[in-house]
């Protein structure tokens, strides 16, 4: 037997300082600390990418909602009262509290709200073309409040915004002459900073004015018996906690403010509304804090356009939907036969943003809103008349601008500028015809109210205002990118003009204009001058935006010369 012997070779010493490995295997190169590094580094954006990836993922797939062909609409509309009032001394004096309250608006278990002469929203004011009336505003909360007369032309002092504070306990009693045609306009708080709060916990109701002069005439055919053939519809989404309380918490990716997951119609959910005539005329309100809505019929069917912000169009529009943004409003009059039901339905509005933004905004939502229960039998009603209010552009001429201003939207910003409540920003002769370019300049969704006055819609991105902005308004949806124009003539109020005293402007998102996006202006005379700084109410700053960055930048005050060839 022969055995074989294998014998290794030699080792080979190590080089000098070489680590030492085992034998016959080559030494094992160690990385440096900042390779190590680096490799946790990248570790660490992979894991990083991907968790934001997978949040944004969650939060884009949560963030649409619809509630299309889901909702039981099991609760009878409810209707705000008309208002009670009294005449003194050939004065209409009206009363409103503001009070904590608790209301079933359909969450787990009551929710705490507040309201005006109740527990939730308010009655709703009418007055005619030609009264005077009073509003004796009483705060019983324990916070400061104001009340704003949305839409209303009126004195500055009357006008109920932030400069018209009302402290708890305290009464505030506004007073001034109904000077403007018939139209659904609506009150709601302006504190600076607090609007957004105030509106979605409750304070809001309409205010409905008439118009003798035109009582007699073909409006008159329109249906208007309040609360059975003419019915306020006021929008509000809301999202709740589990204990019932409300949950106005934006969402981290969302551009504008609060975006509810269920809407409300006058603090009603799932409502229905019997219809015992023939036609029904719905006033639509816009309540929300933040959202668009595109409402329309869910069937498709067509409705009668016939009003918007500042009143009835010169001649009734048939439309499919109407696009309301927040702060607009604007009266339908709905068609049906006998037995029919009709869903009201928002439908996902067009918002002109990037596809991450339109869905954090809202633009890919549906909600149903109302259904419309017409009984067997319906009693006649009216054909709607071809003709019914004024025509803008037979009041308002372009060609009478004197001089155009531009209004750039963009953050929490107007043409750079955060609300500072002692600064004046545009300075506007009384009487004088300009033109307005209001202007988004960021990717976000916005829009452009002015206080007092109703304007006139000349275009949007060079093109013709839609049905829903042929008339009147005073609030307008600013689509990104897109040149807005208007038509804006101050009249002076009851005769005179008070330099001192601001009317606003800003975007009426309410989250965007308590964080800042708002503006003041003054009208004056001819050759009246108007300060540069004003007066504030002790405990009226709002100290995260109130100061300039840089004092006396941007255009304010602005009491702009004449354009030498007009405002166009």
């Amino acid at each position: 037997m022969t055995t074989t012997t294998t014998t290794p070779p030699p080792a080979v010493p190590p080089h000098p300082g070489a680590p030492a490995g085992p034998p016959g295997r080559p030494p094992r190169r160690r990385r440096s600390p900042l390779a190590r590094v680096l490799v946790v580094l990248g570790l660490v954006v992979v894991l990083f990418v991907g968790a934001v990836v997978a949040v944004v993922g969650v939060a884009w797939a949560r963030a649409a909602t619809s509630t299309a062909g889901a909702v039981e609409f099991t609760r009878p509309l409810a209707v705000p009262p008309l208002a009670e009032s009294r005449v003194e001394d050939g004065v209409r004096v009206f009363e409103l509290e503001a009070r904590e309250g608790v209301a079933d608006l359909g969450a787990a278990a009551p929710t705490p709200t507040i309201g005006l002469n109740g527990d939730h929203l308010g009655p709703t004011l009418r007055a005619a073309r030609g009264e005077r009336v009073r509003v004796d505003v009483t705060n019983a909360l324990d916070e400061t409040t104001t009340l704003h007369w949305h839409g209303m032309h009126l004195p500055p002092a009357m006008d109920g915004g932030p400069h018209q504070m009302v402290e708890p306990g305290e009464t505030w009693s506004p007073t001034w002459t109904i000077d403007q045609p018939a139209a659904t306009l609506w009150y709601h708080p302006h504190l600076h900073g607090q609007t957004a709060s105030q509106v979605y916990r409750g304070l809001a109701g309409m205010f409905l004015l008439d118009d003798p002069a035109v009582a007699d005439g073909p409006a008159a055919d329109l249906p208007h018996e309040y609360g059975v053939d003419d019915v306020p519809v006021i929008l509000q989404d809301k999202s709740f906690h589990a204990d019932g309380r409300l949950d106005d918490a934006a969402s981290f990716l969302s551009p504008v403010g609060t975006l509810g997951d269920t809407v409300l119609v006058n603090g009603t959910p799932g409502p229905y509304l019997d219809v015992t005539t023939e036609r029904v005329r719905l006033r639509l309100l816009n309540g929300s804090d933040s959202r668009v809505y595109d409402v329309g019929l869910a069937d498709g069917g067509a409705v009668q356009l016939v009003g918007t912000d500042g009143g009835l169009l010169p001649a009734p529009r048939t439309v499919e939907r109407v696009r309301l943004s927040p702060g607009d409003r604007a009266e339908v009059v709905v068609t049906l036969a006998p037995g029919q039901r009709a869903v009201l339905r928002s439908f996902p509005p067009e918002l002109g943003v990037n596809p991450l933004f339109e869905r954090f905004s809202g633009g890919d939502d549906t909600f149903d809103l109302l259904e419309l229960r017409a009984t067997g039998t319906l009693a006649p009603s009216p054909a709607v008349p071809d003709a019914l209010g004024t025509d803008p552009a037979g009041t308002l001429d372009e060609a009478d601008a004197v001089r155009t201003r531009t209004f750039r939207l963009s953050g929490r910003s107007i043409n750079g500028r955060s609300m500072d409540m002692s600064r004046v920003d545009e300075v506007v002769t009384v009487g004088e015809t300009e033109v307005w370019e209001v202007t988004g300049l960021d990717d976000t969704p916005h829009n452009f109210h002015v206080h007092d006055v109703q304007f006139r819609v000349l275009d949007v991105g060079g093109e013709p205002p839609t049905p829903d902005l042929s008339g009147w308004q005073d609030t307008v949806y600013v689509q990104p990118g897109r040149v807005t124009r208007l038509l804006v003539r101050f009249e002076a109020s009851e005769g005179t003009t008070d330099p001192s005293t601001p009317y606003m402007f800003h975007c009426h998102l309410l989250t965007h204009e308590d964080q800042g996006m708002m503006g003041q202006l003054v009208v004056v005379a001819p050759g009246e001058q108007a300060p540069s700084r004003i007066d504030v109410p002790e405990g009226a700053t709002h100290p995260d935006h109130d100061a300039d960055a840089l004092p006396g930048d941007g255009t304010g005050p602005r009491h702009l010369a004449p354009d030498p060839h007009g405002g166009h």
